[in-house]
């Protein structure tokens, strides 16, 4: 289910169906209820409880917490599943590319929104993600009547280094490795809060491209 933006320009979306195909591949088109749509729906619906299992926690770094780190790795995983199956059972469809990403930016934005309640991430490193994400979302719906922009390349990388960062802040490596791992985990967080902001400029260059076109 990865694009590049730019290639989506000219594509209108199909209309959603939940008649087609649902997990095998073949003629005739997919249904928007297929397995790898579901999967992803499934990843979203796993937001609320690893956020209400960290915070129940409080920072006591306990069982819950444990609990809840699991359960966003686990979220995330099934992120590749999900394209896995779509391009190898031929089962990509529009609602597909524009749920994928926003079922991460929900997780990713659950859980940055909850560390920074906990007081373990600064509140500005959250805004900047969220403003991005947010952003990028809404111009999905906007052009939504006149085509499906897909995550792109950069996009997917971002999303990677965003999953990676908020793992290493979930789990409490600190307590086995030593107060060293919250710079380990000050680097990562910065590169993921860098590479946000690249993929989301290189967004608004395509969008701004398209205009003009």
């Amino acid at each position: 289910m990865t694009h590049d933006p730019s290639h989506a320009s000219g594509a209108r979306p199909r209309s959603f169906s939940f008649r087609g195909r649902v997990a095998t591949k073949g003629p005739g088109p997919a249904s928007t209820g297929n397995i790898a749509n579901i999967i992803t729906v499934v990843r979203i619906l796993m937001a609320p409880l690893f956020i209400s299992w960290l915070l129940i926690d409080d920072g006591v770094d306990g069982p819950l917490r444990i609990a809840a780190a699991v359960l966003f790795v686990i979220a995330i995983l099934t992120d590749s599943l999900d394209g896995m199956l779509a391009r190898g059972l031929d089962l990509v469809t529009d609602f597909g590319k524009l749920v994928d990403p926003i079922a991460d930016k929900v997780l990713i934005g659950g859980a940055l929104v909850s560390l920074t309640i906990l007081g373990e991430l600064p509140w500005w490193v959250t805004a900047l993600i969220l403003v991005r994400e947010i952003g990028i979302t809404v111009y999905r719906f906007v052009v939504l009547k006149d085509r499906v922009i897909p995550a792109s390349r950069g996009g997917k990388i971002k999303t990677v280094l965003q999953a990676v960062a908020v793992s290493l802040a979930l789990f409490p490596f600190w307590n086995v490795f030593g107060e060293g791992m919250h710079w380990v985990n000050g680097v990562v967080m910065t590169a993921a809060v860098v590479a946000t902001l690249v993929s989301g400029a290189d967004y608004m260059r395509v969008a701004l491209r398209h205009g003009r076109s």
